[in-house]
């Protein structure tokens, strides 16, 4: 295995498990930062691959291909959350520094785990339960139909994730628990909730437990899949944004994290129709709700998840402008994306284009943009259009 050719200077070699575009975007801050990354690409054609000389082929299930790659840097990080138990058990016992921890990591890695723990907190999270049997599904469903089932570890994007009106609709996974795989210990359910809209807090948390928050988004989803991000939350609630964002701090604390971590969460009013939110997930790495902070703020998330994990002083999450637009770019018809790059950049030189080096196709996530301004209609509708454009859903 080649090993990472070390800066000058002293300055650590952080590893990367996974070689996708959360990887790739760190290249730029590490470079800025005076870092060398070294990542683990699951391909030589991995989108962090294309950007970060070093960059090995291994799969993170092969423990021995972790192991020796993790023995050539000071500290390892991850692209996703899919590296198995077994394996950070392993980098554990090594004397791996790992950021964020394993007994961190399964709260993001196990919904189930999540809301145990998150509950045992008295964190709000929607009414749930665990089925392992088609009886309690009908059990938890009698409070109302529908309601939502979900995997308890390897769903995504709206992966693992069911609106079900009763124990048929789930038969399959129901077969499955108590076998090897994501329902090995049963199905998550969880009430469908009412809510107003999607927000998410990201905040940032270094080993030696310094932490900073930025502004709270609104997240919005098309088929389940986030689509676009504005930041701050328009029209958000001041107290509520508050207790969110003192909410997101104190589940960093209590489960320390390490690095940037994600909570999603739904805004619905309370019994009283005052403002208010559940817990919806975790993640625990930069994440797509905190991509508008590239541009939009004075330090990004990437940027600031370097800092983190190698317990440097966090930068300053402020906002940079009065709106922040990130909209997701989802591939389309053009296959050559260069011509209408080229056409996204001359149309409106204030917008910021990230693409992440994947092959096109259709519905995939191939990048996003960034659009600031004072103007939030004006800031929506310029993202709007180029990511549109960069995805072939119009051509002028």
């Amino acid at each position: 295995m080649t090993q990472p050719q070390r800066a000058p200077g002293g300055f650590p070699v952080v590893g990367v498990v996974g070689g996708g575009q959360l990887a790739r975007m760190m290249q730029g801050p590490a470079i800025e930062m005076g870092l060398q990354l070294s990542v683990l690409a699951e391909a030589t054609d991995a989108s962090a691959a294309l950007v970060i000389p070093s960059a090995p082929v291994g799969d993170h299930t092969d423990l021995a291909a972790v192991l020796a790659f993790a023995r050539e840097c000071d500290v390892v990080t991850f692209d996703h959350e899919h590296v198995t138990p077994a394996v950070l058990a392993a980098l554990e016992a090594e004397g791996v520094v790992l950021h964020p921890r394993p007994a961190a990591l399964r709260f993001a890695q196990d919904k189930l785990a999540m809301r145990e723990r998150l509950t045992a907190l008295d964190v709000p999270c929607p009414r749930w339960a665990r089925a392992t049997t088609a009886a309690e599904v009908e059990a938890f469903g009698e409070t109302g139909w529908p309601v939502v089932a979900k995997t308890p570890r390897g769903g995504y994007d709206g992966k693992g994730v069911r609106v079900v009106s009763g124990p048929d609709d789930i038969a399959d996974w129901l077969a499955q628990v108590g076998t090897e795989g994501p329902l090995s210990d049963g199905v998550l359910l969880e009430e469908r909730v009412d809510f107003t809209r999607e927000i998410a807090v990201l905040v940032a948390r270094s080993p030696s437990g310094q932490a900073a928050a930025w502004p709270v988004v609104q997240t919005v989803q098309t088929d389940s899949i986030c689509s676009e991000v504005i930041a701050p939350a328009p029209g958000l609630d001041a107290e509520l944004a508050a207790v969110a964002t003192a909410t997101a701090l104190r589940i960093a604390g209590e489960l320390d994290v390490t690095g940037v971590l994600a909570v999603e969460m739904f805004e619905l009013p309370d019994a009283a129709g005052r403002p208010s939110f559940v817990v919806n997930e975790l993640a625990m790495r930069p994440h797509n709700s905190g991509h508008w902070s590239m541009d939009g703020a004075v330090t990004g998330q990437f940027e600031q998840h370097l800092r983190a994990v190698l317990d440097l002083p966090l930068g300053d999450p402020s906002s940079r402008a009065r709106w922040t637009v990130m909209a997701n770019v989802f591939g389309g018809d053009y296959a050559e994306l260069y011509p209408a790059y080229r056409h996204v950049m001359a149309r409106d030189p204030g917008v910021k284009v990230h693409l992440y080096g994947k092959g096109v196709r259709p519905g995939r996530k191939i990048g996003h943009v960034n659009v600031s301004s004072t103007d939030l209609g004006d800031a929506r509708a310029r993202a709007t259009h180029a990511a549109d454009y960069l995805g072939g859903v119009i051509d002028e």
